[in-house]
């Protein structure tokens, strides 16, 4: 009677693990984790890039030599600041997503996977659902002159974006998303630093989290 015990016992932990492990393989085969962290600081490196030249540009600064005429005394809440401003907040999403995206179709090439499309579909759209309400929100407040917490609904959007496409994707995704919703929070109890929290956001964030894909290969 014990030895049937003890080996009923073993054959529903065999049975248990065999449920774990098939578990682990259905929960790994849905995430898209071939993210490539060098496309990750690309962005980053792209976006720091951005937001110094808009702080160069677009805050009224003294004329300079070296500045167009009459871009150095701009005024922050300007019409033409409004779309310099979405003009380069749209290239650099246009950019930021063919960089990611051919950084992951090649990473899937290289490991003979040829599903990039359909791996990527579900990720994409939990992704852009949050993005796209966050835009259209964005360009409202602007045309009716809010400029105040346009930065803010920015990255808090964006960080409810990341959150959102995490549950298919790498989990420190999630992390970077976090972490964009406490800077857009912050950003709105400070005054005049929007170009500062854009920096840290969407380039140094993009830069460490691309350093940590790079080392740990988005595990």
């Amino acid at each position: 009677m014990q030895r049937k015990a003890l080996l009923k016992s073993m054959e529903n932990k065999e049975a248990l693990n065999t449920l774990l492990e098939i578990k682990e393989l259905m929960e790994r085969s849905s995430r898209f984790r071939s993210i490539s962290g060098w496309s990750i600081a690309i962005v980053g490196l792209l976006a720091s890039v951005v937001s110094a030249g808009a702080w160069l540009l677009l805050l009224p600064h003294e004329p300079s030599a070296w500045l167009p005429k009459g871009v150095g005394g701009m005024l922050i809440n300007s019409p033409y600041r409004t779309l310099i401003a979405l003009g380069v907040a749209l290239l650099l999403l246009v950019v930021s997503f063919a960089v990611v995206c051919l950084g992951s179709y090649r990473i899937m090439r290289k490991q003979g996977d040829n599903s990039f499309a359909t791996a990527v579909r579900r990720p994409l759209f939990h992704f852009a659902v949050p993005m796209v309400v966050g835009g259209l929100l964005c360009l409202a407040m602007l045309m009716q002159g809010h400029y105040g917490l346009t930065s803010t609904f920015m990255l808090v959007f964006y960080g409810l974006a990341l959150l959102n496409a995490s549950h298919y994707t790498s989990r420190a995704i999630a992390l970077l998303g976090y972490c964009e919703l406490v800077l857009g929070v912050v950003d709105c109890f400070v005054v005049s630093h929007a170009i500062l929290f854009w920096f840290l956001g969407f380039g140094l964030m993009h830069i460490v989290f691309g350093i940590y894909f790079i080392v740990n290969r988005g595990k």
